[in-house]
């Protein structure tokens, strides 16, 4: 399913860019073509180095593409959590660093002209429960106490307060919205050309470090020769050196999107406590789109996930009851164990090799402050903000509870083709359903279509072995441990395994 912001752009109007079909050399390589990747693309433009972006799929198609497109320093309740766990000065750099993405995104948008419905709005983290008051107190004072810029609202003073249960909230002023596939897009235009070339459908599936470069093959064949290696994708599709798979997970989060009439509010929000709901409006040829995003969980999590659109449609119907609701999609996000991104060096033993990631929901300002991070240490400059987002620290790992919940023991692989399906086994599966059977000691993953067709996958992770779970909603089959996700069929859909099942 297509997000909003994607149905909202005419397929005629968007830039396609060919598949790499022959090895090529070049200064820097970009694995991704979200907004890490573009933002990185055309900071390098100036300095007229050599520069390649794959992307496996198509430009802003993923993460970028689905996300809420909230351009915002307000991460939920996160400034408390920070003074609290890394120090003031730490929440102080934090709040900077995000406050000037706002405007360094805000600016290359008015420099170039970029039509991508940006405007200025309010950002609000709400509450409905009086527990919640003190938090949302606390967050308050602790940035007012940096210097940055933030208010406590009661219910009465924050303008949703009438369509959903609010009893306080914290304000931000100037922060923004945009629609970053019309963004991405801009970007990709202006980017592209002799010395910077974009590739599309170019899947990297391996990486191999050399004494002076690395050499990137891909699923079609062609090898790209580089100096230097940005990995910008979701999650890192390199495993060893680096050793992401242990410091984040990946969470899955729902959106449906209800077209109105009206504009039923300003400013956009987020509730402190779970489940959590995030609220926006977007501007449409035909009128708004409200846009309700939430139930929200660990990726691969055994749980029944069929209510998870109904939920949202039945807020956004109390909020405005004559809408319709036009759009579904959902998105993977990776979370760190801190709370915090990965931006600069992949690992110490790999020079000249750089990642972003773990961007937590608030990928937006990430991606940004990723870009100029990894452009400074490229060109040898001293970035103000590097050390806040060091992605070679090991202080997550030192949470054995939750890296016991991200690594699980790999399992032997199996050919499913040579095994056959007993007859009671396929009976007890319904239309449309997924199961996991054990035939003769081995794991089998079996969908049933409703036409009673049988697909059978190995339901193993082909990123590091896990065995995957069945997601009732969509119909994939999902990875517990690191959030990959494959169709019935087993073909890829997620990353970060690079192959199908």
């Amino acid at each position: 399913m297509k997000s909003y912001w994607i149905k909202s752009v005419d397929e005629k109007e968007v830039n396609k860019f060919e598949r790499l079909q022959e090895n090529i050399k070049t200064d820097i390589c970009i694995i991704g073509g979200g907004l890490t990747g573009l933002n990185l693309m055309y900071n390098l433009r100036k300095y007229n180095i050599n520069t390649v972006l794959i992307e496996k799929d198509k430009i802003c198609r993923s993460t970028s593409g689905n996300s809420t497109a909230k351009i915002t320093s307000q991460h939920g309740l996160i400034y408390k959590y920070l003074a609290d766990s890394k120090g003031i000065d730490y929440a102080k750099n934090y709040y900077k660093a995000n406050e000037e993405a706002i405007e360094n995104i805000a600016n290359i948008i008015n420099k170039e002209k970029i039509e991508c419905d940006f405007e200025y709005q309010p950002s609000y983290v709400f509450t409905g429960t009086i527990e919640d008051i003190q938090k949302l107190k606390d967050e308050t004072n602790v940035i007012n106490s940096f210097g940055g810029k933030a208010e406590y609202l009661e219910a009465k003073d924050i303008e949703i307060s009438n369509l959903i249960k609010t009893v306080a909230g914290v304000r931000f002023d100037r922060q923004a919205q945009f629609n970053p596939y019309k963004y991405a897009n801009a970007l990709a235009q202006i980017c592209n050309g002799p010395r910077m070339k974009i590739f599309e459908e170019t899947k990297a599936v391996d990486v191999i470090d050399e004494d002076d470069c690395y050499i990137i093959k891909t699923e079609n064949g062609a090898e790209i020769k580089t100096k230097y290696l940005i990995l910008t994708t979701k999650y890192p599709i390199v495993n060893i050196p680096g050793f992401y798979f242990l410091k984040m997970y990946q969470s899955t989060s729902y959106a449906v999107g209800m077209r109105t009439k009206e504009k039923i509010f300003n400013g956009m929000y987020i509730n402190s406590e779970k489940p959590t709901i995030s609220l926006r409006m977007a501007k449409d040829k035909d009128g708004y789109v409200l846009i309700v995003v939430g139930s929200d969980h660990k990726t691969g999590e055994e749980m029944d996930l069929s209510d998870s659109y109904t939920r949202l449609e039945k807020i956004a119907r109390e909020i405005y009851p004559n809408g319709e609701i036009k759009y579904h999609w959902n998105t993977e996000d990776c979370i760190t164990l801190d709370k915090i991104p990965y931006i600069g060096e992949f690992s110490k033993v790999w020079e000249n090799c750089f990642v972003a990631t773990g961007f937590n929901k608030w990928g937006i300002t990430s991606s940004k402050i990723a870009a100029d991070i990894i452009t400074d240490k490229i060109l040898g400059f001293k970035n103000e903000y590097e050390e806040i987002f060091t992605s070679t620290r090991v202080e997550p790992i030192k949470n054995i509870k939750e890296v016991g919940n991200i690594v699980k023991e790999s399992i032997d692989s199996l050919v499913i083709k040579k095994l056959e399906i007993p007859k009671e086994e396929i009976n007890q599966i319904q239309k449309g359903e997924g199961k996991i059977v054990e035939i003769d000691g081995k794991k089998v993953g079996i969908y049933k279509n409703e036409k009673d067709e049988i697909y059978k996958v190995d339901p193993v992770c082909k990123h590091l072995g896990c065995e995957l779970t069945w997601n009732n909603l969509d119909k994939t089959w999902d990875c517990p441990c690191h959030g990959s996700r494959y169709d019935y069929k087993g073909r890829l859909l997620y990353g970060p395994s690079v192959k199908n099942l």
